[in-house]
């Protein structure tokens, strides 16, 4: 899907859609993801309603980050009253939520934009939010609600299915393994925090947890410190985390076995990890943040997935290894959620309540993460699909530091 060019604007003052074109909205739309999913949005040529809880923020958003006369307005909404999101919703075709954190904004959310008629999208959104939405009265109505949107869950699992579809395609005819390698460096918001210690204290699969014979077994893994991986340059602590998404991934590529690994560079930040737990989650999303904040100090932002995916091919045991290189949280996240609610606005995802990477054409999603878009803009990410038989990541390429 390539990016069209931005139709032409509203006068000042005008209503996104006033001509009859669908309008996306999106609530938290000057926030941190959001910002970047109406960005994206705007390039891809659709008019957009920019919505949070100051309606001053959100015309400053739109006067700073959107040309005059974009096909772009601004109104208040408050994501926890479903009356005040059904009222923003009016209108809309599709509503796409980057308020958070999502176990507390999402249902009210999710609900108000099933009464107004309107498709919704969830930049997270995870199982719970999943659990509370009604699949048979989202079919019997015609709408779609699609969930996990964004940089994790989402583009964690599009990208190993990507992959493991482009190695069939090549060959590889029966996968067995799959390892997704995971290094995020930036910072943290609020909202980040609390959806990460909500997701690490949700886990599905128990503690330090892998894929084995096809079920999830528990403490099958130990913390581990490494050296100058490839792509991972400088010390990393290798933290086992399985998630939802990630058994929904197993299962969906049919492997056999299959590691999950979080990548943690940064003393700070693994110190606050090694705490939260006992905290608060308003004072462990703070700490959290300060220590992000320690450890990105003279460092830019940067997001790196690597998938090997292994098994069995014509000539045998077959392995191949891709590695996505992002600008960071925020634009990866962004750029997902608007290519959800693109697909979802095309008619491209059916009726029903989905996670994205369960339900969104895979190599499709990763690749339009990778085009520019028609303005200039660069992308947010690109891909290395390395040679086939390449492993950068075997026992013997690898520098172990020690166990934890």
């Amino acid at each position: 899907m390539g990016a069209a060019a931005p139709q032409p604007g509203l006068a000042a003052g005008g209503t996104a859609g006033d001509g009859g074109d669908p309008v996306i909205g999106v609530i938290g739309g000057y926030g941190d993801v959001g910002a970047h999913t109406v960005s994206a949005l705007y390039r891809a040529g659709v008019p957009v309603r920019i919505g949070g809880r100051s309606a001053t923020a959100a015309a400053h958003f739109r006067a700073r980050r959107l040309p005059p006369g974009a096909a772009a307005e601004a109104r208040t909404v408050d994501v926890r009253d479903g009356d005040s999101v059904r009222a923003f919703a009016d209108g809309l075709s599709v509503l796409v939520n980057c308020a958070g954190p999502s176990h507390l904004t999402g249902s009210s959310a999710a609900r108000a934009a099933l009464r107004a008629g309107v498709d919704y999208v969830d930049a997270a959104g995870d199982d719970a939010l999943h659990a509370q939405l009604d699949d048979d009265r989202y079919r019997h109505s015609g709408r779609t609600a699609v969930l996990s949107a964004g940089l994790r869950p989402g583009l964690t699992g599009l990208f190993p299915r990507a992959v493991a579809h482009w190695v069939r395609t090549a060959g590889l005819t029966r996968p067995e393994t799959v390892c997704l390698r995971t290094r995020v460096v930036d910072h943290f918001t609020t909202t980040s925090a609390l959806e990460y210690l909500h997701g690490a204290a949700t886990t599905a699969a128990g503690p330090l947890a892998a894929w084995r014979d096809g079920a999830a077994r528990p403490r099958a893994l130990t913390r581990r410190i490494v050296a100058d991986l490839p792509f991972f340059p400088g010390t990393s602590t290798v933290v086992p985390q399985l998630s939802a998404e990630d058994i929904r991934t197993a299962r969906a590529l049919g492997v056999r076995d299959g590691d999950w690994l979080t990548l943690v560079q940064g003393e700070q930040v693994l110190a606050a990890l090694d705490r939260v737990h006992v905290l608060p989650p308003e004072d462990a999303a703070e700490r959290l943040c300060r220590a992000a904040r320690l450890d990105m100090a003279g460092r830019s932002p940067s997001v790196t997935l690597a998938v090997v995916v292994a098994g069995r091919g014509a000539s045998g045991a077959e392995s191949r290894t891709a590695v996505l290189h992002g600008t960071g949280n925020a634009p990866l996240s962004g750029a997902v959620a608007a290519h959800t609610a693109l697909q979802v606005l095309r008619g491209e995802v059916p009726p029903g309540r989905h996670f994205a990477a369960d339900v969104l054409d895979a190599p499709a999603a990763v690749t339009a993460l990778t085009r520019p878009a028609a303005d200039g803009t660069r992308a947010c990410a690109r891909v290395e699909l390395l040679p086939r038989g390449a492993d950068p990541f075997a026992p013997q390429a690898v520098a172990e530091v020690g166990a934890l």
